[in-house]
């Protein structure tokens, strides 16, 4: 058995709202599906523009508060251009937790959370740099 494709990445969230609209206004991205699995989990599919794969939020309340380990796990995000992401972040109050760091391939990155502490890295890569 060989997988084919990437669909989603699950991540359960404390306040499904309050994620929703980090993820959206923060980050640009669209929510397409909102609904409520069979268990009773909260559910909302996220679409990254430029990627066929989705990020899946996920509120389960009974479960207790999220609580995401240091370093356990990051998303990372290509941006045009890091110098205005960082004037757009402090517009908005966000906070930068790492960088901007330069490395030998001449991509530029830094760090911010994600409501419950998740780690977002955002990259910005010189032209034709193809560096997973």
């Amino acid at each position: 058995m060989n997988v084919t494709k990437l669909l989603h990445t699950r991540m359960r969230v404390s306040n499904l709202d309050q994620t929703i609209q980090f993820y959206t206004s923060v980050l640009g991205l669209e929510v397409i599906e909102h609904k409520t699995s069979p268990r009773g989990s909260q559910l909302a599919f996220l679409k990254v523009p430029n990627s066929d794969e989705l990020i899946e939020l996920t509120s389960f309340p009974p479960s207790g508060p999220v609580k995401v380990q240091e370093d356990l796990v990051h998303l990372a995000f290509q941006v045009d251009s890091l110098d205005q992401t960082i004037t757009s972040l402090n517009a908005q109050g966000i906070t930068i937790t790492d960088g901007p760091t330069k490395t030998s391939s001449g991509s530029r990155f830094i760090f911010i959370d994600a409501p419950d502490g998740y780690e977002i890295e955002l990259i910005e890569r010189p032209t034709g740099v193809k560096i997973v």
